[in-house]
């Protein structure tokens, strides 16, 4: 699976990308076929303290899933994010059988 990690006005730090390519990969163990896998991570201008934005799209053979979340930091945003993506996974591996 490619995994392309996006930082919209700033830049994440190796640290960062690392721990998105670590749990993203972990996606394959559900599911064998996913093709790729593209992250954007956001800050919002708002003056709320839960301004990062983690926003997943999975791309497998006929969809692509997608999961997004904001939080305080994009570890947890990220984490929440792969929580999500896993339960589609799961569904759309149901169907498929």
């Amino acid at each position: 699976m490619e995994i392309q990690v996006h930082s919209i006005h700033f830049t994440a730090d190796k640290k960062l990308l690392a721990f998105i390519q670590e749990k993203a990969s972990k996606l394959e163990l559900y599911f064998d076929h996913i093709t790729a896998c593209e992250v954007y991570l956001k800050v919002d201008k708002s003056q709320d303290k839960e301004n990062k934005i983690s926003e997943f799209k999975l791309l497998i053979p006929g969809k692509t899933l997608i999961a997004k979340k904001q939080c305080k930091t994009f570890e947890e945003a990220t984490d929440l994010s792969i929580e999500a993506l896993r339960k589609q996974v799961e569904k759309h591996k149901e169907r498929e059988v």
